[in-house]
């Protein structure tokens, strides 16, 4: 991997980074990567699985009626769950849709996820947010940012204020492919790049934006190669190889640590599923391709492949990941589900540090 990262910038942003093959034999690169470890390995596993059943369990919910939307990271955990791993519990996470998995990896409590989209009493924001938009201050989680790449200026500015204050951490900001043609992008990284602030902007390629194909985000041969343009240094991982994504993003937060620079990830992934509950793919793409990535392409069955090689897993424990993962969901469904919605007072709650008159006005007038 050390000969990967030492090739030209035009190299690492336009090659793929890889350490596993989709099935799941090891590359050349691996071995110098320093990630053949078995603890690290099933901890990537374990939150891949547990992340697929948790999405599975709450699509479902949406589907019943008993939430309004949800958009699942299908096909793309490894993506997820490898910038994650790769950070540490001072640094700063500013998701995209399909990253709320990191926050449950990096400690987020599951009740706490699951209120949030429920929106019910227990919830910390008190039923304010859309669902899939979770947040955690005790995990420096930020909530994801509706207005498609807004949250990389977020990312950016507080990674600003990290430099200013010399705090000992990163900002890792997530965005997907779609984002990276929105002015807001070109803002971010370029304001980024000139101030060497300490963040890694990560752009999950998943190839679709809704139902717009990648090939029509940007004339570059690269999304990768975005990055250079604005002097940010870039590299091109293979986003369904979770060993991969965790050793680039590993390399990235040494390298801005260091003062040299935000880093700019491209992890090539695809959307095997549908952008959210409110879509149908079906519509406007080819399912053979998904079919081949979802069969050919699975992060998880990629990893599970290299880990039952080396004798670290067993289909007896792979299947017992997901059976522990389904009775964890399930049960923290059914005690949120029974806690009601907010008091309607705590809608004045939270808007200024002191109630204005207006408000308390207004207050008074709510019934119980």
């Amino acid at each position: 991997m050390k000969n990967w990262l030492a090739r030209d910038a035009h190299a690492r942003a336009t090659g793929l980074l890889r350490l596993l093959e989709p099935d799941g034999t090891p590359t050349p690169l691996l071995a110098g990567a320093d990630v053949d470890d078995p603890d690290l390995a099933r901890r990537l596993l374990t939150a891949m699985v547990r992340i697929r059943v948790i999405d599975e369990r709450m699509l479902t919910l949406q589907r019943q009626g008993r939430i309004g939307f949800y958009g699942t990271a299908a096909g793309q955990e490894a993506s997820v769950v490898g910038t994650a791993a790769a950070m540490e519990p001072q640094d700063w996470l500013v998701p995209a849709l399909r990253e709320p998995g990191a926050g449950l990896m990096r400690g987020m409590p599951l009740a706490d996820y699951v209120s949030q989209i429920l929106g019910n009493a227990a919830d910390p924001t008190k039923g304010r947010q859309m669902p899939c938009h979770p947040s955690s201050v005790a995990h420096n989680h930020v909530s994801m940012s509706s207005c498609i790449g807004g949250q990389l200026l977020h990312a950016v500015g507080i990674a600003w204020a990290m430099k200013l204050k010399g705090d000992d951490a990163v900002c890792v900001g997530h965005v997907g492919d779609g984002a990276t043609s929105t002015g807001d992008f070109g803002v971010a990284i370029n304001f980024a790049g000139v101030n060497k602030v300490p963040a890694i902007l990560v752009c999950q390629n998943n190839q679709w934006a809704i139902s717009t194909p990648g090939h029509r985000q940007t004339a570059a041969e690269t999304i990768a190669l975005e990055g250079l343009a604005y002097g940010v240094d870039a590299l091109r991982v293979d986003g369904n190889d979770a060993l991969a994504v965790y050793a680039a993003t590993r390399h990235a937060r040494a390298r801005v640590r260091r003062g040299d620079g935000p880093v700019f990830l491209e992890l090539l992934t695809y959307r095997v599923g549908a952008h959210s509950s409110s879509d149908d793919p079906s519509r406007y793409r080819d399912e053979s391709v998904t079919e081949m990535w979802k069969t050919g392409r699975d992060p998880i069955r990629r990893l599970a492949t290299w880990m039952k090689g080396r004798g670290w897993l067993t289909d007896a424990e792979l299947e017992g990941m997901a059976s522990e993962a389904e009775a964890e969901i399930l049960a923290v469904i059914a005690e949120q589900e029974r806690i009601g919605p907010p008091a309607r007072a705590s809608l004045f709650d939270d808007v200024f540090e002191v109630k204005t008159w207006a408000l308390e006005e207004q207050a008074r007038g709510v019934r119980t």
